[in-house]
């Protein structure tokens, strides 16, 4: 019995038809997860749990009571609260924390009986761009083990590609969503800032956090946005725009305004496949009669030291909670209330997460906040405002998701700036708080995923489904 299914409408005709049973896709799946264990995909696997909630999604089905995610299998990132389940972000300073509370996402997703299979691996606090900063080990490519399966969603992005789950939730800061699924080969979607409820997601960044999904199709991207997205009085921050049928109005786009970043073109930094697939992309649109032109974005140097210095400190904000009493690691070795600060914290975070919040705390100080903190502020507005200018005139912006394929274990990580400036082509929406895609095109002459990026007007999703649907047949 296959459980291989390229889209979640195959997967509820094949659960109508009586093709096959939630239960047997369940089953399927843990026999992937178990036979791909060594990738490190996750943390934690909802065996008994998942085969008992598909036995009632099948009797659900059977009596015609069933959500629109019946069957759905899915695989959420380990920084989303699930009641009653271990949610760590990957850090031993969570390392036996259960939350005592699910997510929104997570409540939605279950009322629509959609099956959670078990909890990713992912960098430690969302902090990565290879899942290498991970208590818990690196997530390996299951295109080539000896690559990195990209961060810090790596585990939900790698999870999709070698069929462990149908789809899976992931978070994205800076790009966490979208650099692992071109890494991997799979739709990675970043949703509007304020799309989604961030009401029981672990906190890096306020400002940047927004959930995304990691699909085989543009179709299931567009179907669990519709069942996760909308109003929520737990989360102040969300729009109240109304949330339309997203998977059922998936329709044809008409031809379009595109612009792409030369420098994507002009820069050494960027690999030569990369390159190519940009330039075989925007040929192929031009042939299908969309105006794609060439632009220059004046503040690209810009966009990743303007992020990191918000995303910091933002971050050292954010995990000051984790201090050894309130709850999550204490230090066997404190003696008072200090040490028991000092020595939890500095026993408990890794080494990248320490790095963020000192740098964040840096920028935060009063020496320092107006020349690097309130100076970043400032240049958000900029390229925000630059941005919404390009899309007034254009209907999209087109860039490659990464500068290169997925890089080999261990190879970036002893330079941290090198990883940082992996997120020069997904930071602009994130610092601008509006939706992209990664879409894969095919791989590269190693057998490595590659994939580019599609970035629209703020909750256009619809346009940017449609268009991506599309795009994905040209």
């Amino acid at each position: 019995m296959s459980i291989y299914y390229s889209s979640y409408n195959e997967i509820k005709s094949g659960l109508q038809s009586g093709e096959i049973t939630a239960d047997e896709l369940v089953k399927g799946y843990l026999q992937q997860i178990k036979k791909y264990a060594h990738l490190n995909v996750f943390n934690e696997v909802f065996e008994q749990e998942a085969l008992a909630i598909a036995k009632a999604v099948d009797v659900k089905i059977k009596e015609g009571t069933s959500g629109k995610l019946a069957g759905m299998v899915i695989a959420i990132k380990d920084n989303i609260c699930y009641k009653g389940h271990k949610v760590t972000a990957s850090s031993k300073i969570l390392e036996n924390f259960t939350s005592i509370y699910s997510a929104t996402i997570v409540d939605r997703l279950l009322a629509e009986d959609a099956i959670i299979i078990g909890r990713c691996n992912c960098d430690e606090f969302a902090m990565g761009a290879a899942n290498e900063n991970s208590y818990f080990g690196p997530v390996k490519n299951y295109a080539d083990e000896s690559r990195v399966a990209g961060g810090s969603s790596g585990g939900s992005a790698a999870a999709v590609q070698a069929k462990m789950c149908h789809a899976a939730i992931g978070t994205d800061t800076g790009g966490s969503v979208r650099q692992p699924a071109a890494f991997c080969g799979v739709v990675g979607l970043k949703p509007t800032y304020g799309r989604i409820s961030r009401h029981g997601i672990i906190s890096y960044a306020s400002s940047f956090d927004q959930v995304g999904t990691l699909t085989n199709s543009v179709a299931d991207a567009a179907l669990l946005l519709q069942v996760m997205a909308g109003a929520d009085e737990f989360d102040s921050t969300l729009s109240q725009t109304p949330v339309p049928d997203y998977a059922a109005q998936i329709t044809l786009p008409g031809k379009k305004k595109i612009a792409y970043l030369q420098e994507a073109l002009s820069s050494p930094g960027v690999d030569a496949e990369v390159k190519n697939t940009l330039v075989t992309a925007i040929e192929k649109l031009r042939a299908d009669g969309h105006e794609v032109k060439a632009i220059s974005f004046d503040y690209l140097e810009y966009l990743v030291p303007t992020y990191y210095i918000l995303a910091m400190a933002e971050a050292s904000s954010n995990l000051a909670r984790y201090d050894g009493v309130h709850f999550g690691y204490r230090s066997p070795n404190a003696t008072d209330l200090v040490s028991t600060y000092k020595l939890s914290r500095s026993e408990g975070f890794g080494k990248e997460v320490k790095r963020r919040i000192m740098l964040g705390t840096f920028v935060l100080s009063a020496g320092y906040y107006d020349a690097y903190y309130a100076k970043a502020q400032k240049v958000r507005r900029l390229i925000r405002n630059k941005t919404n200018e390009l899309l007034a005139e254009f209907d999209l912006i087109l860039t490659p998701t990464a500068p290169e394929s997925a890089f080999e274990l261990g190879k970036k990580e002893k330079d941290p700036v090198v990883t940082y400036l992996y997120d020069i082509f997904t930071v602009q929406a994130s610092l601008a708080g509006l939706p992209a895609i990664s879409l894969p095109t095919g791989n590269n002459s190693d057998g490595l995923p590659l994939a580019l990026q599609f970035l629209s007007k703020a909750f256009s999703e619809q346009e940017l489904l449609n268009f991506s649907d599309y795009f994905l047949k040209l």
